[in-house]
């Protein structure tokens, strides 16, 4: 099992090679399933599962964090009745 802290002390290639890695060890596992013998550790295929969200999540905060952080949000174009006052007036 692998912990949510050591997956978020991952670069982002490190994660994507661990993503590959647990995705083809699910498709031994589906093809051990799908040949009708049991798999030798049964609960290891809901902990690739698990861990592959893990990932997976990590990986899509990161790039919200990021895309959050390069859009900022623009002013309000609405004048406030204050400044349509100083205008009129001014």
């Amino acid at each position: 099992m692998t912990k949510i802290k050591d997956l978020r002390s991952m670069g982002r290639e490190e994660l994507n090679s661990k993503l590959d890695e647990l995705r083809k060890e699910m498709i031994k596992n589906n093809a051990q399933i799908a040949t009708g013998t049991t798999p030798k550790n049964p609960g290891q295929i809901r902990e690739i599962k698990k861990t592959i969200a893990r990932i997976l999540t990590i990986v899509n905060t990161e790039a919200k964090k990021k895309e959050a952080s390069v859009h900022t949000p623009k002013k309000s174009m609405k004048k406030t009745k204050k400044q349509t006052e100083e205008k009129i007036n001014g």
